[in-house]
């Protein structure tokens, strides 16, 4: 009696606390409650269609105090195989913890043989996997969910707390045979916040068919890499935005290295060259220094800080005086130098209040080197202020109106090109259209433009001087009557260590079209390159673009003017 007295009175004084939480730890549950993470969604005509979904799997968790290592190390590991993620020696290497994952993506035949087994001390909860039904479909743009259920890169990434949603907590006292009771204070529950399902602007056809013709193009023009996107320039809505090559989302662990993850339209900034000619002119023609029948005196170069600016194109028909339209069709780096002479008030020098101008039209009107806002993870890239002197202080900015010494994304100046072609509104690019609650789709209200770009009349006349450059070059003859096409092309020097390599040249091209007489109806962007190799804007750039707009034009329904 006096040995059973002692050890009652060791146990219920000396040591309760320690047997208190024993027991505590017997008889009270605790799960953490899985958020479902959100579905994606894009337009398939006018009803979402899902491109994202959820498949069921089982995170496999091990309570080190109650579970004995004996009984489940080898019966266990046998069950999860492959998916276990953690050594028996870390798992009950402090036996105070409560909660230790084991396995991740256990398939629901494997956790039916755990629940049948009914080991003490492990337990099941429901999680769930990303399904990508369409394959490799806009892989760049979705992005993927990593093993530790983050969202990565794309959409995934960039919106992850909105798709993932809160976990929940449930704690409850349970009973001999590990059933939960619903009495007790000692019950909490705090129930998950599932993430939102998220529709996208993207038109699920128009992307695949984006995706086949670039694809089909690299063969064509002979380059490895082309990224492309399609606008709707009147109001910012992103109808597909691809590049090649993509990777599978779904094992998105077998690519060559992280850059096959990057979404270049956004993220990969680039000097884009004779693209920036068009908002070079639309500034000078803002300001009323020049129209596009304003002439300059041509000789093939000019002298800015001692360095010589040179046209490409060195023919007898763009010698001599020119006008500002000739200087777009052909290009001339010499025209749009003049053209910031003529900003800052002069004929023949480059001034502080053209550098300023300009500047102020770049980056704070058309909104380059900085983030557009939408709803991506994106780069910002880089414009250089008026006294900056990378190649000089005035020959910095004559490089700027040809589109170098700057770097800028595809994104930041399909937005710009919209503004100029739409009435001169900057409208935040958006690629997400809504959302579905219960089974409805949710439409996000309409964005207003958030500022004035160019008047209205400037607009007009650079669309003319777009329309009239592509006209000039007969687009290769892929332009039918009754539809108005124009765009520009742009062929950008490579810098490697730190200078501009004489062997690479990236392509672009820009364009947007519509029913003649009309507001465009759609902007395409496209960019090709490859390491190591020379493209050519109107070579390589404008093929894969005229492939993209006939295909639009269509999926687009747009008739020609009768």
């Amino acid at each position: 009696m006096a040995v059973i007295i002692v050890k009652l009175f060791t146990i219920q004084i000396l040591e309760h606390d320690e047997w208190s939480a024993k027991a505590a730890a017997q008889q009270t549950r605790q799960n953490v409650l899985p958020a479902k993470r959100g579905e994606i969604y894009m337009m398939d005509g006018e009803e979402p269609s899902p491109v994202v979904l959820n498949a069921t799997v089982y995170t496999v968790i091990v309570d080190p105090m109650i579970a004995d290592r004996d009984e489940i190390a080898d019966e266990l590991s046998a069950i999860i195989d492959d998916r276990q993620i953690a050594s028996w020696d870390d798992v009950f290497a402090n036996r105070s913890r409560r909660y230790y994952i084991v396995g991740k993506n256990v398939e629901r035949s494997a956790a039916e043989k755990i629940a049948e087994a009914d080991f003490d001390g492990v337990w099941l909860q429901a999680n769930t996997r990303r399904v990508y039904p369409e394959g490799i479909l806009a892989s760049t743009l979705l992005g993927f969910v990593n093993s530790d259920g983050l969202g990565q890169y794309g959409i995934e990434g960039s919106l992850n707390k909105t798709l993932a949603g809160k976990d929940g907590l449930l704690r409850t006292v349970k009973d001999i045979n590990n059933v939960a009771l619903s009495i007790g204070n000692d019950n909490i529950k705090t129930p998950p916040v599932n993430g939102e399902n998220i529709v996208l602007t993207v038109d699920k056809s128009m992307q695949r068919n984006v995706e086949k013709i670039i694809e089909a193009q690299t063969e064509v023009v002979g380059f490895s890499n082309i990224s492309a996107l399609v606008m709707d320039p009147n109001n910012g809505k992103i109808l597909a935005m691809a590049n090649y090559p993509g990777y599978d989302p779904a094992d998105y662990g077998k690519v060559k290295s992280a850059s096959d993850y990057i979404n270049h339209v956004v993220d990969d900034p680039y000097e884009p060259a004779s693209v920036c000619k068009t908002f070079a002119f639309a500034t000078g023609v803002d300001y009323g220094v020049m129209t596009p029948e304003t002439t300059f005196y041509n000789t093939g170069s000019t002298i800015v800080d001692d360095w010589p600016i040179s046209n490409t194109e060195q023919g007898p028909e763009v010698a001599g005086t020119q006008t500002m339209q000739t200087a777009f069709n052909y290009s001339l780096n010499t025209g749009t130098t003049q053209m910031l002479r003529w900003l800052g008030g002069s004929e023949t020098d480059i001034t502080g209040l053209g550098r300023t101008r300009l500047y102020e039209y770049y980056h704070d009107k058309f909104g380059l080197g900085q983030a557009t806002g939408i709803e991506l993870i994106e780069a910002v890239g880089m414009v250089q202020k008026p006294d900056a002197e990378i190649w000089g202080l005035n020959g910095t900015y004559a490089n700027m109106t040809f589109g170098q010494n700057m770097q800028v994304t595809m994104l930041q100046t399909a937005a710009a090109m919209a503004s100029v072609v739409n009435g001169g509104k900057f409208y935040t690019p958006t690629i997400v259209a809504g959302k579905m609650v219960n089974g409805k789709f949710i439409e996000a209200e309409s964005k207003p433009a958030v500022r004035s770009t160019v008047s209205e009349a400037t607009s007009a006349t650079m669309r003319e001087m777009l329309y009239g450059t592509r006209r000039m070059w007969r687009a290769n003859g892929t332009d039918a009557p009754g539809y108005y096409v124009g765009g520009k092309t742009g062929t950008a020097q490579i810098i490697k260590d730190g200078a501009y390599s004489l062997d690479e040249t990236s392509a672009t091209y820009i364009g947007v079209g519509g029913t003649e007489g009309e507001l465009p109806e759609y902007l395409i962007m496209v960019r090709v390159w490859e390491d190591g190799k020379k493209a050519g804007g109107q070579s390589v750039a404008l093929p894969v673009f005229n492939a993209l707009k006939a295909y639009v034009q269509d999926a687009l329904k747009i008739r020609p003017k009768v």
